[in-house]
């Protein structure tokens, strides 16, 4: 899932101790004492463990909520064709936008309806990849990651206000264009280092069309609903059980380096409390810095933003945990939902699956030019989001 299951592990033996222990505990070490000293050590830790708390109540269940409902919806989409259908239907928009064989787009749907690693089994079914020339096999992973988890974030923007659902699928739109974009300059990396530019070597397959036929449950059509909803559920049970690392972890220390803190009642100035979502307003501060190009580039109007797509690098489930705190505190806007919703699309944890969907594919000397494609089209999906948006509003 997500950002928390890795395609392959690998592990290296290296020698006990080394330059790279004293490092780590230098930066530790800094990093604790930076903030302890802005808010107390004793208040930090309370901070820590407060948020924590509340994002796993509040956050996580909520998540997990939506991904089981956008689990059972996925695999009744499956069960009954729809998939299949779609298939057929936007097949033949993935050669003019892509460069790449209509088959790709079972792809990138299966990954929107679940999460970037899903595009690896297709990389290894014959019958799929027959369609494909070499080069275009490691951009499956741009492809793929560019709709990681797009229905829980979208269903997520959504369910947080009727003012949120044209900017989710304005979102939706804008990500697709950020594919585009990433997909196109990984093909030009890949064609250079491809030479041989034939299709893969696929000659036990006899048949020149994808395989019409699709497996479906036994029994009757509602008895296949009923298992279908169930098994999607499951899912997306483990996809939120999945995502508690990264949420609890991740976004605690995000939130810690965004927000400020608590303005006391009584007389108005800010004090240290050791509530959840205290902070010590360091990533606000960058953001004050480059607002210059985050206004105009992605329309944001609060510093505090930035710290959504910096977290969808590494995380998108933590991600969205920021989002309904931000929307409290009033420092996002509708068209911030919309750059939110294209880039966490576009970024859904990529720095962490990339290197292990990139081996996956047998291309890891392409893992670099991967990652350098995939934050040009991140980057392009919040930009389009955020022009669509003023042009549509």
């Amino acid at each position: 899932m997500e950002n928390n299951i890795s395609i392959r592990k690998v592990k290296t033996d290296t020698r006990a101790s080394n330059i790279e222990a004293f490092i780590f505990l230098g930066i530790l070490l800094f990093g604790f004492i930076y903030i302890a000293n802005i808010m107390g050590a004793g208040i930090m830790f309370k901070v820590i463990m407060n948020t924590a708390h509340d994002l796993l109540l509040n956050t996580v269940f909520l998540i997990m909520s939506m991904a089981v409902l956008a689990g059972a919806l996925s695999a009744l989409l499956s069960e009954f064709g729809v998939i299949s259908l779609l298939n057929k239907v936007f097949a033949i928009f993935m050669k003019p936008l892509y460069n790449l064989p209509g088959a790709s787009i079972a792809g990138a749907i299966t990954t929107y309806l679940s999460d970037n690693p899903a595009i690896i089994s297709f990389s290894k079914d014959k019958s799929f990849t027959k369609f494909f020339k070499k080069h275009q096999i490691p951009a499956l992973c741009n492809l793929g990651t560019s709709f990681g988890m797009g229905l829980i974030v979208t269903t997520f923007m959504i369910s947080q206000g009727e003012e949120y659902v044209l900017p989710a699928l304005i979102g939706n739109v804008a990500a697709i264009i950020g594919s585009i974009v990433s997909v196109r300059i990984m093909l030009h990396f890949t064609k250079k280092f491809y030479k041989d530019d034939t299709k893969l070597d696929n000659s036990n397959i006899e048949s020149n069309e994808v395989k019409e036929e699709r497996v479906i449950r036994n029994g009757s059509v509602f008895q296949r609903a009923l298992d279908a909803m169930l098994e999607g559920g499951k899912s997306g049970v483990d996809l939120g059980i999945a995502i508690i690392p990264g949420v609890l972890i991740i976004c605690t220390l995000v939130m810690l380096l965004t927000f400020g803190p608590s303005t006391d009642p009584a007389t108005g100035h800010a004090v240290y409390t050791g509530a959840a979502y205290e902070g010590i307003g360091l990533l606000p501060k960058i953001g004050e810095k480059l607002r210059f190009i985050l206004e105009p580039l992605f329309g944001f109007t609060s510093p505090e933003a930035i710290a959504f797509p910096i977290t969808s690098l590494g995380a998108v489930g933590s991600a969205m945990s920021l989002v309904p705190q931000f929307i409290k505190d009033g420092v996002i806007t509708p068209n911030d939902i919309a750059v939110f919703t294209a880039m966490g699309m576009c970024w859904s944890g990529y720095l962490s699956t990339h290197v292990g969907m990139m081996d996956a594919l047998n291309a890891r000397e392409l893992t670099g030019k991967a990652i350098l494609s995939h934050t040009i089209g991140g980057l392009c999906a919040g930009i389009s989001a955020h022009f669509i948006f003023m042009l549509i509003s």
